[in-house]
């Protein structure tokens, strides 16, 4: 196993660990999702607010899984707290792009706007994990939409 290899297993469990945005869902949250892998039993319950500029003002989640979907929550909280949906909508487009990749690569421009989630990209060579991964993308464009907004193709 490669140095590289080695920081970004070290990464994932890091994050699997420290759980960044894991909490208990509050009433006033602006939307929600419950999400679940049936493959593997995954589940996520996820809660976002935008604020009145259209960024992620606040972004909770409950869940339990394996350490590749709780590390992906973790990177997700980090990224998307304070951005726009906009920039929300490039993330969620590059996380598909590299977990749809089969581990072929993607350009760095993409890895870049991932932060720590690029070191989920070894994760696109096992299909059944790759729904571990955006598990926790899933309840968030599903809770945007319900805000009005589609981080999949644009503002409803």
């Amino acid at each position: 196993m490669s140095s590289l290899e080695q920081l970004y297993q070290q990464v994932i469990l890091d994050h699997s660990r420290e759980r960044h945005g894991a909490g208990v869902l509050v009433e006033g949250v602006g939307a929600t999702s419950h999400q679940v892998n049936p493959t593997c039993g995954d589940e996520v319950t996820l809660g976002v607010c935008l604020d009145g500029e259209g960024r992620v003002s606040s972004l909770v989640w409950d869940g339990d899984g394996c350490s590749i979907s709780q590390a992906s929550l973790s990177m997700l909280t980090d990224l998307v707290q304070g951005q726009s949906t906009a920039e929300v909508a490039r993330q969620y487009a590059a996380m598909e792009q590299m977990m749809h990749s089969r581990g072929h690569g993607v350009p760095e421009e993409t890895l870049d706007l991932l932060g720590d989630a690029a070191s989920l990209e070894g994760t696109s060579q096992f299909p059944n994990r790759i729904k571990c991964a955006l598990l926790g993308w899933y309840a968030l464009r599903d809770a945007l939409a319900k805000l009005g907004t589609d981080i999949a193709g644009g503002t409803r």
